[in-house]
């Protein structure tokens, strides 16, 4: 009975903690199946088992409808799942070319990024304190990133990550003014399923080196591929869950905002798993700092 009604209490903090754990496990198996088919037949394998499951919950809750008042902005949801795709392609890329927890922390300079793009873009105002944490998370990239030693794909992509998820995330903001969570997610499953069909049915008549880890032709998996895309496409489906569960079920957000921080230390366990390096001391600063900028800007209110 006590631990039932501890439970209940922390509803929020247990629901991000699974999260941030299927999160990690998608972000292993996308790494091991990364190294096996291109990114972009990675994201396909994330978003397509979900999208399926998703229709079919719907459909069974016949929850699938936009807010009745509201609508009408159809390009701002397009855009959204475009940006949204777009960042987990070039996640899923960067996986292949850095240790999972590097990569997961370049995701997580999203909530960094937000602040800066509400700020000139919405207009939303950032305290002095705000922009301390900004600095400090900034300096937290250079740290990771060390350029003294020469910045390769990794970093740019990992940068890119982070601004992608950020500018789909504030989209999101605005979205929920005209639309359900149900058709902004459904939306960004569809992007994720259709924009890896397109790409590679151009690649069928376009070759471009440079952007071979999108534009590339369909790599048939063995078995075990297809099952890890199978796990990762569930794992996925139950991180989205939870995630919504856990900013659902409390009522302050930046605390869950701060265990959403987690993931970078599972994946770092993880990742010690698949054989991954200990970053550096100078890099696991550079770590220490941009989660703590992301803590930051997520209590600052």
């Amino acid at each position: 009975m006590k631990y039932n009604s501890f439970l209940l209490h922390h509803l929020s903090i247990y629901y991000m903690l699974l999260a941030c754990f299927y999160n990690s496990i998608a972000g292993t198996f996308a790494k091991i199946l990364a190294m096996q088919i291109p990114a972009i037949e990675v994201v396909l394998f994330r978003n397509l088992l979900a999208l399926f499951i998703i229709l079919y919950i719907m459909r069974k809750n016949r929850k699938i409808q936009a807010q009745p008042s509201r609508g009408g902005h159809p390009w701002m949801l397009a855009t959204r799942g475009v940006i949204g795709i777009l960042g987990l392609i070039v996640f899923f890329y960067n996986l292949t070319q850095l240790s999972l927890s590097e990569a997961f922390t370049f995701q997580k300079t999203a909530p960094i990024f937000i602040a800066v793009i509400a700020y000139f873009a919405l207009k939303e105002k950032l305290s002095k304190f705000g922009w301390f944490a900004v600095f400090l998370g900034f300096v937290g990239i250079v740290l990771v990133i060390q350029p003294h030693f020469g910045i390769h794909a990794g970093h740019i992509f990992g940068i890119l990550s982070g601004l992608f998820a950020a500018i789909a995330l504030t989209a999101v903001r605005e979205l929920r003014k005209y639309y359900s969570a149900n058709i902004i997610i459904l939306s960004a499953l569809l992007a994720g399923t259709l924009m890896p069909i397109l790409f590679m049915a151009i690649a069928e008549f376009i070759e471009i080196p440079a952007l071979n880890f999108m534009i590339s032709k369909f790599v048939m998996p063995d078995l075990k591929g297809w099952g890890i895309g199978a796990i990762l496409g569930v794992c996925g489906l139950y991180y989205q869950s939870y995630l919504t569960k856990a900013y659902a079920a409390t009522r302050k957000a930046g605390i869950v905002a701060t265990l959403s921080y987690t993931d970078i230390i599972f994946s770092m366990i993880f990742g010690l798993a698949l054989g991954d390096t200990l970053p550096n001391f100078t890099a696991l600063c550079g770590i220490a700092l941009i989660i703590a900028a992301g803590i930051l800007i997520a209590n600052r209110r």
